[in-house]
């Protein structure tokens, strides 16, 4: 796969805080990839550096292998679509979508054409004249969406573009989103802290912790093998329990696992990382399995339920036809997939 951005070395501070050290990573030409990670872990600030919004400190942005990084932001063939849709209220919608354009020198002529398709594109047909106040959240952020798409850019860029929409307009734009970045055939780098999005959108996600990659994957390997606690968390519902690894096989306690490894562990202590899905409980089963319901709260698709196992939380999502309330304790039996083993240092 060809290499479209890559960071190299890159350095930046804002005052005292140092936000990246050093920092290293590449994207891929024509793909959907997804910063991940918490408020302040520097994923907005990749993004203002490669659209030339903040100046590095150290290190090189290189695009198609040139160095765009002392290149002014109407000269790097990106396009960027704020949380805050960012529009322009004293101008119509046309007029905002056209700005990109007029920064560009555009020829006069072909501005009005390219405004009309880039609308098109996110389906606000005919409403060039009406005032950005007219419309609603969601149409605004389909504005801002087409004034990034009317310059053609190499690159599109979303920091957190659905923060401010309901759950059935985040739905909506992020399949907008991902239907257009398909159809051009663009390269887009999306930046979220919402893993249900990153689910939703990516191609790959770098999952991001305190300016550092943690992993990088598709959505699928990500959750279903972290390399680290971080990132099994960060991308999902999980309970972690204390086990050992001896002789190819994995005991909490004194208690064996009736656990297939799929690759030989060396002895020693592990983390048993299982997600909600990885659990089924069953209404007999050895004494070590033994688990106490704690609350079970129905939730429309599945029941949310908390038990104690070996004394310790598990959280289990069990489909409404798997659970019958009728008893206090179950015995847990783990799936074939849903579960993870990571040394207890991640």
């Amino acid at each position: 796969m060809t290499q479209h951005i890559e960071l190299k070395n890159i350095y930046k501070s804002f005052g005292q805080t140092k936000v990246l050290q050093d920092f290293n990573l590449t994207f891929q030409k024509g793909k959907f990839t997804t910063l991940l990670g918490a408020s302040g872990c520097g994923k907005t600030t990749i993004l203002r550096l490669i659209a030339g919004l903040e100046e590095l400190d150290q290190g090189q942005i290189l695009c198609d292998g040139r160095d765009i990084s002392l290149l002014p932001p109407q000269q790097r063939g990106v396009g960027i679509v704020f949380q805050s849709y960012a529009l322009f209220p004293h101008l119509s919608v046309g007029e905002n979508v056209a700005f990109g354009l007029k920064m560009q020198e555009e020829n006069p002529t072909n501005i009005a054409e390219k405004v009309k398709n880039a609308l098109k594109m996110v389906e606000l047909e005919g409403v060039e004249q009406r005032g950005i106040e007219q419309l609603s959240g969601g149409q605004q952020q389909r504005v801002a969406l087409a004034r990034a798409l009317v310059i053609a850019p190499q690159i599109l860029l979303f920091d957190e573009p659905l923060s401010n929409l309901d759950t059935n307009l985040r739905r909506t734009m992020r399949e907008m989103i991902r239907h257009l970045q398909q159809q051009l055939g663009i390269t887009v780098l999306y930046v979220t802290h919402d893993q249900s999005e990153a689910f939703a959108v990516s191609d790959e996600v770098v999952v991001m912790n305190q300016g550092k990659v943690d992993q990088i994957g598709t959505p699928n390997h990500l959750y279903r093998s972290p390399s680290s606690c971080f990132t099994a968390t960060f991308m999902g519902d999980a309970s972690f329990f204390p086990v050992k690894a001896k002789a190819g096989k994995l005991f909490m306690g004194e208690s064996l696992l009736p656990i297939s490894l799929q690759e030989s562990l060396t002895d020693g202590d592990y983390h048993l990382g299982i997600r909600p899905e990885g659990v089924l409980l069953a209404a007999n089963g050895e004494p070590s399995a033994r688990c106490d319901i704690q609350t079970a709260v129905f939730m429309g698709n599945y029941w949310e339920i908390n038990v104690l196992w070996h004394g310790m939380p598990l959280l289990v999502h069990l489909n409404p036809n798997d659970y019958v309330r009728n008893q206090s304790h179950y015995f847990v039996q783990l799936r074939p997939i849903g579960w993870f083993v990571l040394p207890m240092v991640a």
